[in-house]
C-alpha cells in the first residue's frame, strides 16, 4: 500500500513564506537606505529564526505506512514501528493539540498543524496495538480541533511588515 503523506498546512506556509520575503525586502531596504547598523542587525537577527521556522515547516512530512510512522524534518528523520508503540497520548491546550507516540526507546510528537490532522490521527489509532491508545486520544481522533490562530498570526505579521516597508520607503519613491 502507498504510504499516506501529511505536511504542514499550506494555509500557514503561505503567509509564513511572505513573512520571510517581506523580511528580506525590509533588510535590503534598510541596507540601501543606510539605516543605523543596530537596526540592520536587529532585522537580521529576526530574519534568521523566521527562515529556520519556514524551512523546518515546509520540509516537515509524516508518512503513515502499513508497519510504521515516519517523520522527516530538516536534516533528520525518525521512524517508529507500530509494534514498538507503548502509548499514544494527547495534550490539548485550547485549539492546539499534541499527539505523543511513545516506545521504550523513542518517542514522536505530532501537532495539529498538519493538513488533515484528524485523518492522520485516526490512521495512527487504527494501526497501533489496541491497548496503547488513551480514551482521550480516541475521542480527539473523532473530533479533532481546528487551529487557525497560527495562520491569523502569520497574516498579521505580513500586514505589519508591509506597513513597515511602506512607511520606510514612502519618502524614497
Amino acid at each position: 500500500m502507498e504510504p499516506s503523506t501529511y505536511s504542514i498546512r499550506k494555509s500557514f506556509l503561505l503567509p509564513l513564506g511572505l513573512v520571510v520575503l517581506l523580511s528580506f525586502i525590509l533588510l535590503i531596504s534598510a541596507i540601501f537606505l543606510q539605516l543605523p547598523l543596530a537596526k540592520i542587525l536587529i532585522l537580521a537577527a529576526f530574519l534568521l529564526p523566521v527562515c529556520i521556522i519556514f524551512a523546518e515547516s515546509s520540509l516537515r512530512k509524516v508518512y503513515v505506512t502499513d508497519d510504521a510512522v515516519k517523520i522527516n524534518k530538516l536534516f533528520r528523520s525518525k521512524r517508529l514501528n507500530y509494534a514498538e508503540v507503548t502509548a499514544i497520548d494527547i495534550i490539548q491546550v485550547r485549539k492546539r493539540a499534541f499527539v505523543s507516540l511513545n516506545s521504550e526507546n523513542d518517542f514522536m510528537i505530532l501537532s495539529n498543524s498538519y493538513n488533515h490532522f484528524g485523518i492522520l490521527l485516526q490512521q495512527l489509532v487504527d494501526k497501533v496495538p489496541t491497548g496503547v491508545v488513551s480514551d482521550e486520544t480516541r475521542q480527539l481522533a473523532k473530533t479533532p480541533p481546528k487551529k487557525c490562530s497560527d495562520v491569523f498570526s502569520a497574516w498579521l505579521a505580513v500586514a505589519v511588515l508591509t506597513l513597515i516597508i511602506y512607511v520606510q520607503l514612502r519618502g524614497v519613491f
